[in-house]
């Protein structure tokens, strides 16, 4: 049987395309390597721009995540510094006239309201189905998956990657750069509200963020494994005197003090992506396409804006052309400038503010203030972290 669409992954970025293509009277199957029923990954949160909250309002499923208590906190304000120099801006929701900048949302939540649209929908997906490899013809995308010990076999015009690494998909190279760093996340409590307002450090050992999250802060806290192996160890008090030293005044000015922290962990930070996203017959998405570094949280919020084009594109393409060599690489041209910004903007803020050469401080320290002090930069810069570059 020939599918018009198969989807790899349902996760946040394949749901969303999913439900992007659900009105239209189109044979899309989704497949997801995870149990029915199952999140798959816990309860981490992540960092949604106001660009994505429009696109999840669009498919009808923000209002749902927003109902769950204390899944989505709004992000009102950002405070960004860098230790060891002058210059800081301030960025804030009131300016650009909107609501909250981002939103600090709960993935299991999230996941939760997608599932339910996508079940719905009505749509086709195989779970507890891992693809195995993804190869294609002229004519269609041939998809190898497993699911309880036997192999089973997809034929599609196109099929959508938007889970792993991408791996699956033959004849595209990746590029891969590891910052031999990782990032050390936790939780902790403050003696007063946050009210939104989230902060942006940089450091010469990497970013720093703490990110209103509930009644408390998401902390990540980018470090060498071997400083970060010490960090996880300390006692609530040392861990504290470690983070106002390494954050230093721009914390002491807005958070009076600490009461507790929760759930420290550490995970390896890398860049890695595809170095084109459409091959014969198949797209890659998200992850699959690109994995970015967690500072200025716009990893995740470029997949989001890959599916939803990607289904305005499937959307405004005659049947007998989805997957069509044309219809691809036009769409890869569109993505280009935003994902090419996205990357680039990531691995450009280490280098130059992740760099303890006192040369820079200098700029750096201008760039900041030119930022805070020129309303149409600042605009310009705000609304790129919002929709992306199109």
């Amino acid at each position: 049987m020939l599918h018009d669409v198969v989807i790899v992954g349902a996760g946040p970025v394949g749901t969303t395309l999913a439900l992007a293509l659900g009105d239209a009277a189109l044979d899309v199957v989704a497949l997801d390597a995870r149990p029915a029923g199952t999140i798959g990954r816990g309860d981490r949160s992540l960092a949604l721009s106001h660009g994505a909250r429009l696109i999840f309002e669009r498919l009808s499923i923000w209002s749902a995540v927003a109902s769950v208590a204390g899944a989505v906190t709004p992000i009102t304000a950002i405070d960004i510094s860098q230790r060891g120099g002058f210059g800081l801006a301030r960025l804030d929701a009131s300016e650009e006239r909107i609501p909250a900048l981002g939103y600090v949302v709960s993935y299991r939540a999230l996941q939760q309201a997608l599932d339910a649209a996508l079940e719905r929908t009505g749509l086709r997906i195989e779970h507890g189905t891992k693809v195995t490899s993804v190869g294609a013809t002229p004519a269609y995308a041939a998809i190898t998956a497993q699911r309880d010990s036997t192999a089973s076999e997809f034929v599609a015009r196109m099929v959508a990657v938007a889970d792993g690494g991408g791996e699956a998909v033959a004849g595209i190279a990746r590029r891969h750069h590891d910052y031999a760093q990782v990032a050390l996340i936790a939780k902790v409590w403050t003696r007063e509200p946050h009210r939104g307002l989230a902060f942006e450090r940089f450091t010469p050992d990497g970013p720093m963020a703490l990110l209103p999250e509930d009644d408390h802060y998401g902390l990540v806290w980018t470090t060498t494994p071997q400083q970060a192996d010490v960090l996880i160890h300390l006692s609530d008090p040392e861990f504290f005197a470690a983070l106002h030293q390494r954050f230093g005044s721009r914390l002491s000015a807005h958070v009076r003090g600490f009461d507790r922290v929760a759930d420290r962990r550490v995970f390896p930070l890398a860049l890695e992506f595809a170095e084109r996203i459409v091959s014969d017959r198949s797209v890659l998405l998200g992850n699959a396409a690109q994995a970015l570094h967690p500072v200025a949280g716009q990893g995740f919020n470029l997949g989001v804006r890959d599916a939803y084009e990607l289904a305005q594109e499937l959307l405004a393409t005659p049947r007998d052309q989805i997957g069509a060599r044309h219809r691809l690489a036009a769409y890869a041209r569109r993505r280009r400038p935003d994902r090419a910004a996205g990357i680039a903007f990531t691995h450009g803020l280490l280098g130059i503010f992740g760099n303890d050469a006192s040369l820079l401080r200098w700029p750096r320290g201008l760039a900041l203030t030119m930022l805070d002090m020129l309303p149409p930069v600042k605009h310009i810069f705000t609304r790129a972290m919002l929709y992306g570059l199109h």
